[in-house]
């Protein structure tokens, strides 16, 4: 690495910059951040995210063009104002008001400006980065020259995410600039001895060290690195030290951790003023012009500020809106019928997936093992890398990059249909599922969506599956807003459901039932919607709700008890929404009610089900007898076919749970 001292004032950070306009912008980042220092101590706030220190960012700004993306962090007030952002924009998302860009969903420095090409902030650290690289990834493949730039705070580079978004932006090439803004501490603790800049974890050929502090050095670095990027030399690590100047938040006290002497350095050294002296210094900027510049910053905040408090809180009912765009429940009529052959769900998954690429261009695959001659674990995309080529694209065994890169993907543009080899191994992508994918479009009031779908082989019921092949997990994933879950166990019910997905805009997880997979079954071509449930077998007697693998299981309980009871199977296809109408007719009607699910008994989407059912004085007065579950043993699922067959559903506990609810 190359070390962080002073360098020269290059003419070329000067050419084409507007060195009194970055001043002015940073003097009006710096003059909103005190404002709101001094609102919250005066209970006018709620929290206070300072970013004093951090000014020279703008000198970042200043050398992007307009379709450039910026995934930045909470520190990067002055990345947004540089940006375009204006002061009365950021008063309004300090105190939350209606008209914030985020409604007042989303604390301070993490608002949505897509117009400016600011992806919004999420607090997870680091997890901006994957998205952001596939961002890059996808204006990389439009080649029109538009670049990404992603900050991070120090402490934030020991998230694997950094890692793995770094890994592939180099893997790919992509136009994308990383700027590490070291300050030196994550919160209280010393970042010194953690940053894997200083422990030599990168090759110096595309990282860079810069002082931060000095805004045309940071003006000069920027500028290379962009420029890099555009013309397609790759990516760049811009590490960039900063000072802190004051607590973490509001909530930390740096006096406590930092001795009195490093506080007052780090004073001496304020960017600001250094800069603002050295302008006057050279005669870019006249003393007199300066502190007229200090009057009208701090009036035009004053201004800001006063508006914005005049403004209205958010209604209420709006924190309910805008979690997924509209959907129809009838669906998108597929513009492709299923051939006789394709008659199982993994054919119609591949017909499906061949007749996306053929059709959408926007439409792309990652996975693990997707192109050929492999075409995935499971055969899903063979032959379509070949008929595809670039479009289809082998993944690194990184799920958090599978799911993050996607969640980038679809912000710029691109149709992500992308593999996860088993729905178990998804937990390293829970962090991008539920903190970035699922709340896109909530956080930004529908400024910015996420329209993606990830696939993936899903529960047991095959031999040797074990505990980490076999899970289903449908709890984790509908206990996640924002995010629709499908288990399509039919081949009509799959390509009618991924093809509304991929006409709709919202992230959608559908899990393939390993054990329906193969089976030849007849082909209704219908279109399906979300949150439509489709009847599997009428019956009287009995409801019995499942889905997935569990069809099979209740379908083989039905008829055991053939002649003794009538039972009507209904599979919901879609858990998220769910067709809470069609069980309840079907319960209006027989008066009971047995649910069927494969994941762990405690905490089930299952469980959710019976609750809603009898929750509800009107769903409650159509039972006669008491609803029952019939889930998996609240434990892992074991190797042995034997202790499988143990844990899980099967016909013989389902038949007793319909017999209990006729007594």
């Amino acid at each position: 690495m190359t070390p962080a001292t002073r360098t020269p004032v290059d003419e070329r950070a000067r050419r084409g910059l507007d060195r009194v306009a970055l001043l002015r912008t940073m003097l009006l980042v710096r003059a909103g951040d005190l404002r709101e220092e001094r609102l919250l101590r005066q209970g006018r706030g709620w929290i206070h995210i300072p970013g004093q220190g951090h000014e020279p960012l703008a000198a970042i700004a200043a050398v992007l063009e307009p379709g450039d993306l910026l995934f930045p962090y909470y520190r990067d007030r002055a990345l947004f104002q540089a940006r375009g952002v204006t002061p009365l924009e950021m008063a309004r998302d300090y105190l939350a008001c209606a008209s914030s860009s985020t409604g007042g969903r989303a604390m301070p420095v993490h608002g949505s400006y897509r117009r400016l090409g600011i992806y919004p902030p999420a607090t997870p650290t680091a997890s901006q980065c994957l998205p952001a690289a596939g961002a890059a990834w996808t204006l990389a493949r439009a080649g029109r020259g538009r670049i990404v730039v992603t900050t991070i705070g120090d402490a934030s580079v020991r998230q694997g995410e950094f890692h793995e978004a770094l890994a592939f932006a180099v893997e790919h090439e992509l136009p994308i600039v990383f700027v590490v803004e070291d300050n030196g501490y994550g919160i209280s603790t010393p970042t010194r001895d953690q940053l894997p800049m200083r422990l030599g974890l990168y090759a110096d050929r595309w990282s860079r060290r810069v002082d931060g502090r000095d805004v045309d050095t940071l003006a000069l670095a920027a500028r290379d690195a962009v420029s890099r990027a555009r013309d397609g030399g790759g990516p760049t690590l811009l590490w960039a030290e900063f000072d802190r100047l004051v607590s973490h938040t509001n909530s930390d006290d740096h006096r406590v951790y930092r001795g009195a002497e490093e506080i007052a350095a780090m004073r001496a050294r304020d960017p600001v003023e250094r800069y603002a002296a050295r302008l006057v210094a050279e005669g870019a900027l006249a003393p007199a012009a300066l502190a007229a510049m200090r009057s009208e910053v701090d009036r035009e905040v004053d201004e800001a500020f006063a508006a914005a408090e005049s403004e209205s809180d958010p209604d209420p009912a709006t924190a309910l809106v805008e979690l997924t765009g509209p959907a129809s429940r009838a669906g998108v009529a597929l513009p492709f019928a299923l051939d006789d052959r394709e008659n199982s769900v993994a054919a119609a998954l591949g017909r499906t997936l061949r007749e996306a690429l053929d059709r959408l261009p926007a439409a792309l695959i990652l996975g693990e093992d997707v192109e050929d001659p492999k075409g995935g674990v499971f055969g899903f995309t063979r032959g379509l890398s070949t008929r595809h080529p670039g479009r289809v694209r082998n993944a690194p065994l990184a799920e958090a990059t599978i799911v993050g890169v996607a969640a980038g993907a679809a912000a710029a543009g691109a149709l992500p249909i992308f593999e996860l080899q088993f729905i178990v191994f998804a937990a390293p992508a829970m962090n991008q599922l539920a903190n970035q994918v699922a709340t896109l479009r909530w956080r930004s009031r529908g400024d910015w969506t996420c329209p993606l779908v990830l696939y993936a082989p899903s529960g047991a019921y095959l031999p040797a599956g074990s505990t980490w092949h076999s899970q289903s997990n449908e709890g984790w994933w509908t206990h996640i807003p924002g995010l629709r879950v499908a288990v399509p166990s039919t081949p009509g019910d799959l390509a009618a459901i991924l093809w509304t997905a991929l006409n709709e805009h919202d992230p959608t997880l559908i899990l393939i039932p390993k054990h329906r997979m193969r089976l030849r079954q007849p082909i209704a071509r219908e279109a399906r919607g979300f949150g439509r449930a489709r009847v599997v077998a009428p019956g009287d007697d009995v409801t019995v709700v499942a889905w997935g693998n569990g069809v099979e299981v209740a379908e083989a309980a039905a008829g055991a008890l053939a002649g003794r009871a009538s039972v009507e199977i209904i599979d919901p296809v879609s858990l998220v929404p769910f067709d809470y109408e069609a069980v309840e007719a079907s319960v209006a009607r027989t008066g009971r009610l047995v649910v069927v699910d494969e994941d762990a008994r405690t905490g089930s989407f299952g469980q959710s089900i019976v609750a809603e059912m009898v929750g509800r004085e009107s769903r409650f007065a159509h039972f006669l007898a008491a609803p029952q579950l019939v889930a998996r043993l609240d434990v892992h699922i074991p190797y042995h076919p034997v202790l499988e067959a143990a844990v899980l559903p099967d016909a013989k506990r389902v038949a007793a749970a319909i017999l209990e609810t006729l007594r």
